[in-house]
């Protein structure tokens, strides 16, 4: 009996998208299934009020805590078209050619990847031409080779954070621009819509400028009719018969029914994948599924000098990895530094609600702070692991490599930000909810009684099953993993195209153009969704 469908991508985030643009133009049968909606486009889309409200645009998911620990966990989560991209900051940077290999830190070991940097790099350039790179090569001393320039101009710093470069520079630091995954012409903004305003992070960006998975990736490859969506489609389980997946049991619009396909491509984001994997009774001959969880360990600064008014609108374009691999006083990596988008006080109220701040000390630290964000590697542990009980999902995480995190913090503050003229310093630390760069639940190796996936993605132990998210990575440096997952995406696209499909041909960045598309202009897919009525809360986004 034939398939319904030639592949099935479960899943409309980065991987999933990068995988359903990769394939689009083979003419195959290609169906992504996504278990939430549209994310509506209307006003509350740059609402910080709503936004960073209890609810805002948030799954209502609730997680079994750690063993002995919290009950439960309420995490920030988006099940979206597009995923949890479509509410991310857009700061997408390569993993260093050293994250792809063992390394050393305080608080334990980063291990080594089967696949290293060089086979990577090609298509690092291909994602960071479909996702509107921006940037300037050689500013970063620990960037990797690059075959090529990011695909835009960088953007650049305006008034205080131009000056704050500069004092920076000063104290003898290497000040790069952010890579900045956004729709905009530096020369000619009229030409692309991004508009550089204050609500890049983490609000969805209501213009369409903002290079989500949706807006990239998703739209442009529902253009071709081969290629189709469900949305409000959970998987419920993969059923396995003779060392393949034969059908996947779903729930669509509240009706339980049976599709299948030759190819099944997992892409729920690393939790969840490992969730339906474990629930499936699948994949799983190494019992490692679930296990290897990382998160990153993530904290804000906010500095003031309160003689300086830090009035810029579009923030977010001064980056630093001098301590990347550590610093004169530190023999192991500490991580990175960016810059926020400008916090609005309704923000700053939930990021700093550990200190009891009031409504006009957020007020005056909208109007002054400069605001600094700062990601140092998590580490794969025994003791990370996602399961599924009949409870749900359990989520066993405990923080670890914190203490040269804090060092990280503590040594740029002092060294650093008092030097150039910030004497008021807020911090606020990321815990269990913010789950935004998950990883690590089915890596991929050479060894099939140690990992879950071979060096191409496909699991082990089922002939046609693929994982795309950032399950597969052993580790994430201490970069947002979206690049990466997406690199890693065409990487295996191109390997089912030629191993599956019979295509000899490589991919390049000519597969990947620079289009001046707009959202708009890809609305017309091949896509199931209800019927809404104006007024429905999901009837503006599709």
């Amino acid at each position: 009996m034939a398939n319904d469908y030639d592949v099935i991508i479960i899943g409309s985030g980065a991987g999933g998208g990068s995988i359903a643009y990769t394939l689009a133009d083979t003419g195959k049968r290609i169906l992504i299934l996504e278990q939430g909606t549209f994310l509506p486009r209307e006003k509350r889309n740059w609402d910080p009020h709503f936004i960073f409200g209890k609810d805002g645009y948030k799954a209502d998911v609730t997680w079994q805590g750690p063993d002995g620990g919290r009950k439960e966990v309420k995490p920030i989560v988006y099940h979206r078209v597009g995923g949890n991209t479509k509410m991310y900051g857009a700061l997408l940077h390569r993993q260093r050619p050293e994250d792809f290999t063992e390394q050393r830190h305080k608080g334990g070991i980063s291990p080594a990847w089967c696949v290293g940097y060089d086979e990577f790099e090609p298509y690092y350039m291909m994602a960071e031409h479909v996702m509107k790179i921006h940037g300037n090569r050689g500013e970063d001393p620990t960037e990797g080779y690059a075959s090529g320039p990011f695909p835009f101009k960088a953007f650049p710093h305006e008034g205080r954070i131009a000056e704050v470069a500069a004092d920076l520079k000063n104290v003898g630091l290497n000040i790069h621009h952010s890579n900045l995954a956004l729709n905009r012409d530096i020369d000619e903004p009229w030409r692309r819509p991004c508009i550089a305003c204050n609500t890049c992070d983490p609000f969805p960006c209501m213009v369409h400028a903002k290079s989500d998975a949706e807006t990239a990736l998703v739209r442009p490859a529902l253009k071709h009719d081969n290629v189709n969506l469900w949305t409000s489609t959970r998987v419920n389980r993969l059923v396995e018969e003779g060392g393949k997946i034969t059908r996947l049991e779903i729930t669509k619009d509240g009706e339980e029914m049976e599709i299948s396909a030759d190819l099944i491509v997992l892409s729920c984001g690393a939790i969840n994948s490992a969730a339906l994997l474990l629930k499936s009774g699948v994949a799983n001959s190494s019992n490692q599924v679930g296990r290897n969880f990382t998160k990153h360990n993530q904290s804000g600064i906010s500095a003031i000098n309160p003689d300086k008014v830090n009035d810029v609108i579009f923030q977010k374009t001064l980056g630093c990895h001098d301590f990347y691999h550590g610093s004169p006083e530190h023999d192991y990596p500490l991580g990175t530094i960016q810059l926020t988008g400008k916090a609005h006080w309704t923000r700053i109220m939930g990021d700093y609600a550990h200190i009891g701040i009031t409504e006009d000390q957020a007020r005056r630290m909208q109007q002054l702070a400069v605001d600094f964000w700062f990601t140092s590697e998590d580490l794969p542990t025994k003791r990370q692991t996602v399961r599924w009980t009949n409870k749900g999902i359990q989520f066993n995480y405990v923080p670890n490599n914190r203490e040269s995190h804090y060092e990280f913090l503590d040594y740029f503050q002092d060294n650093y930000l008092k030097k150039v003229g910030f004497s008021e310093f807020y911090r606020s630390t990321k815990e269990l909810e913010f789950t935004w760069h998950q990883a690590g639940t089915a890596q991929f190796g050479t060894d099939p009684t140690t990992s879950v996936l071979d060096p191409n993605c496909k699991a082990w132990d089922v002939d046609n099953l693929y994982v795309v998210d950032a399950s597969f990575q052993p580790s994430q440096g201490a970069t947002n993993p979206t690049l990466t997952i997406i690199a890693n995406a065409i990487r295996v696209g191109e390997h089912l195209r030629k191993e599956w499909f019979g295509e000899g041909k490589s991919l390049s960045t000519e597969d990947f153009p620079l289009s001046d598309g707009y959202m708009a202009d890809n609305a017309d897919a091949n896509i199931k969704v209800p019927i809404y009525q104006a007024g429905d809360d999901d009837s503006w986004g599709a």
